[in-house]
Parts: structure tokens; sequence; C-alpha cells
């Protein structure tokens, strides 16, 4: 039994997969953050483009 639990703790390639499963989640928190601000940004600037041409033409 002790033997089995010193495998158990000396193994060190769960934790590895764990960490890999973190990386992979933080870098997924990072890319939905960029598109959301880019998505906002992009929204924004044609949002305003769009009224300028509207005023432009005389439209409303």
């Amino acid at each position: 039994m002790k033997n089995l639990f010193n495998r158990f703790v000396e193994d060190e390639s769960g934790a590895t997969a764990i960490e890999y499963g973190l990386i992979a989640a933080l870098i997924s928190v990072a890319l939905i953050t960029g598109a959301t601000t880019l998505g906002d940004t992009l929204s924004n600037q044609f949002n305003s483009l769009s009224t300028h041409m509207n005023t432009a033409s005389g439209k409303h």
C-alpha cells in the first residue's frame, strides 16, 4: 500500500495534463476577451460611419 501511495505522489503526468488544461483555458479566455473587444470596437466604428454617411446624404 505504501509503495502504491509513493508511486501516486511521484507521478507527475496528471499534474502536467492539468497544467496544459489551465493554460488552454487561459488562452481561450484571452482570445474571447480580445475578440469581444474587437467586435465592439468595429461595431462602434461602423455605426459612426453609418451616421456620418446618413448625415452627409441628408437622410436620417
